[in-house]
């Protein structure tokens, strides 16, 4: 079974090495909408896939540094990201270039992160991410399977090679979340006191 939650955010980026000129060479932005799709093969005590108000935790806060932030390729030119970092206060430095397709690949490998990560405590079976969906327009998306985010080509992510400001670090719920991901360190749902016997 699939259960499918949306994001959205603001953002600006350049795209280098694109066929578009608009898009290679000037900063430009987009309201970006994320599908985020899960899947299990049985429920929860709550008869549910993954609880949405789970979403609202190290997920979403992962998701909406991501807001009107600036976003740059680490291979860019280093004087362009020097400005982007001493202009910005929200920026992000990515491994691979901030186009739609690698988007969905980060947002699809941050979240698999944090499910793995992730102490379930009602129940949950095999819950993993099945897709991400990237809407950098209202015409065009971008989707990612598993296979994308284990195909080398695409370029390698790690949790290293993603680095958020100090600026968007100290707005989450936990300033030390990230690093506390980077060291395996687990994540518990809260428990739950069950109403009806199961």
């Amino acid at each position: 079974m699939l259960i499918r939650k949306l994001f959205k955010f603001e953002n600006a980026h350049i795209v280098r090495n694109c066929t578009s000129d608009r898009c290679k060479r000037s900063i430009h932005g987009h309201s970006y909408k994320v599908e985020l799709l899960l899947k299990a093969s049985k429920l929860d005590h709550g008869q549910m896939v993954y609880d949405f108000g789970l979403l609202k935790g190290v997920i979403k806060d992962l998701i909406d540094s991501f807001d009107h932030a600036i976003c740059f390729w680490e291979k860019d030119d280093s004087q362009y990201i020097d400005a982007c970092q001493t202009f910005s206060a929200r920026w992000i430095s990515l491994p691979v270039s901030p186009s739609a397709e690698q988007f969905s690949r980060i947002f699809f490998y941050l979240a698999q992160q944090v499910l793995q990560s992730t102490n379930t405590q009602n129940g949950e079976g095999d819950v993993e991410v099945y897709s991400v969906i990237v809407h950098e327009t209202d015409t065009g998306y971008a989707q990612s399977f598993i296979e994308d985010i284990q195909n080398e080509q695409m370029g390698i992510l790690s949790l290293d090679g993603i680095v958020f400001s100090e600026q968007i670090q100290i707005e989450w719920a936990n300033p030390q979340m990230y690093e506390d991901l980077k060291k395996g360190m687990k994540f518990n749902n809260p428990q739950v006191d069950l109403q009806v016997e199961v």
